[in-house]
């Protein structure tokens, strides 16, 4: 079911917006719907793994990994003593 909306944009735009909509063999109307489809849209939070990140899932202890701001202050205190 299509509902009328009324939109209050600059002059500029509108023109511009109408010759790209016709460049595109759309109308403004659908080109605007489309556009707020997308952008409205859910996002996908996660992205698709690569191989070599599933490669190399788990090779690092998780208890080991946790504490390596301390390590690397410990590694700074003694570099610079």
């Amino acid at each position: 079911m299509n509902t009328k909306l009324t939109l209050s944009l600059d002059h500029d735009v509108i023109e511009q917006a109408k010759r790209f909509a016709q460049s595109q063999h759309q109308s403004l109307s659908k080109l605007i719907e489309g556009y707020l489809r997308q952008v409205s849209a859910p996002k996908e939070q996660t992205r698709p793994v690569t191989p070599l990140v599933a490669q190399l899932s788990g090779v690092l202890d998780a208890a080991k990994v946790k504490d390596y701001k301390r390590d690397y202050t410990d590694y700074l205190a003694d570099k610079y003593r």
